[in-house]
């Protein structure tokens, strides 16, 4: 094999953890015989030590300045701005919108400081919401309608992708989760309408998750937390004694929500074959379980609980704990630390609050806060050790899963 001088070959900046990781199994090779020594070294000279500041005072004040000036304008647009004619105000918007736009690539194609990059695309981000709204005014439309949430979520959404930048992604992001439950709720505000859109929501940024694997995985995270999180609620919600007490009130959004997270969670399975369809499949019984339990009533007599009530409470809480464990094992596997914590907080909440009503009624005072602290310390200490037993078996069953360590 011809040596290559470490000098010659480029090196990439890891954190440090990384780092220290990348070194001792270096070493664990070495030791097995798999490397030589000289092999171990130039593959450590590839890589470099570097301290990401993560939050630093110079990139929390850019994003800070970027922020208010892009809420001041949207502020702007909507005290109307009566001092111009609504023609002069939507050209003013729009020619502040197209400065931010291409100054914030142009920054980028030169080169700048991530922190001024993000702030300018923070800004155009913003600014679109601005001038979507000032165009609504100019119009007529009502500034209050959902429909307008929904414009914003699509192009800035488009601009986090063209330009794979994080900040009009996640703005397109949240606005667009936003727009997905107000443009629903605007026609039946009624609690199954939120399970449903729950559910579905959870199945869209799974599937979301599973087509970005491979292509853009920060993206693929972002859906995949989405994801994990509308699942829980979704049970959450559907757990709620009797808010489905009315039916289903179907809507033509609410139609067109479900059709769309259908697609996706179909066009996942069809591309993404293995293991991977396993996550927008587990969204769709998530969707179908939730619903399920939101359309099982038990009565709204909350002075008494029957065998009713019992059973009501058990299903839902054996649901949550499969969801829970699921989300563990995904989070373990995808090395996705969000969807585990979610999983954990997740499960100690919902069932703290299914005690609340299922014992409320029977016990009260100290001996209500007996039961429910011990029903807390056990689902705690229950799941933590199967956090780690789970964890521990799929290091053992993968020998190329890094190495974790129980704290």
């Amino acid at each position: 094999m011809t040596d290559t001088s470490p000098r010659a070959l480029p090196t990439r900046p890891v954190a440090p953890h990384q780092l220290a990781w990348l070194r001792r199994e270096l070493t664990d090779w070495t030791a097995e015989g798999l490397i030589s020594d000289q092999q171990a070294a130039r593959i450590a000279a590839r890589y470099r030590s570097e301290h990401h500041a993560r939050i630093s005072v110079g990139r929390v004040l850019l994003y800070l300045g970027g922020g208010f000036v892009g809420v001041g304008l949207i502020w702007l647009v909507a005290a109307n701005l009566d001092e111009l004619s609504p023609l002069a105000r939507f050209c003013a918007v729009a020619a502040l919108w197209l400065a931010f736009l291409v100054g914030g690539e142009w920054l980028a194609a030169r080169h700048a400081s991530p922190p001024l990059v993000g702030a300018a695309r923070l800004l155009a981000a913003l600014g679109a919401g601005a001038m979507i709204f000032q165009a609504a005014q100019s119009l007529q439309v009502p500034a209050y309608e959902p429909r307008l949430v929904g414009l914003w979520a699509a192009g800035t959404l488009l601009h986090g992708y063209l330009t794979r930048s994080h900040v009009p992604f996640f703005v397109g992001l949240v606005t667009g989760v936003t727009w997905w439950f107000w443009q629903p709720l605007w026609d039946a505000p009624d609690g199954l309408t939120i399970v449903l859109l729950f559910g579905a929501g959870a199945v869209l940024a799974t599937s979301l998750a599973v087509l970005h694997d491979g292509w853009i995985d920060s993206y693929a995270w972002a859906w995949r937390t989405v994801g994990g999180a509308m699942a829980l609620l979704a049970l959450f919600a559907a757990a709620i004694p009797d808010i489905g007490s009315d039916g289903i009130e179907w809507t033509t959004w609410l139609v067109v929500a479900l059709v769309v997270a259908g697609v996706a969670a179909l066009a996942a399975v069809l591309t993404r074959p293995g293991l991977r369809v396993l996550e927008p499949l587990g969204a769709v019984l998530v969707l179908l379980v939730a619903t399920l339990i939101g359309l099982w009533t038990t009565g709204t007599d909350t002075t008494s609980v029957d065998a009713a009530d019992w059973a009501h409470a058990a299903v839902a809480v054996t649901a949550y704990v499969v969801l829970a464990v699921g989300l563990v094992a995904l989070g373990t596997v995808r090395d996705h630390q969000p969807l585990i914590w979610m999983a954990m907080v997740g499960l100690v909440v919902f069932t703290t609050f299914q005690s609340f009503a299922v014992f409320a009624p029977i016990v009260t005072g100290a001996w209500l806060f007996v039961v429910l602290g011990t029903v807390f310390l056990g689902t705690g200490f229950l799941f933590d050790r199967a956090r780690r037993q789970l964890a521990h078996a799929l290091d053992g069953d993968s020998p190329t899963t890094t190495r974790r360590t129980d704290r």
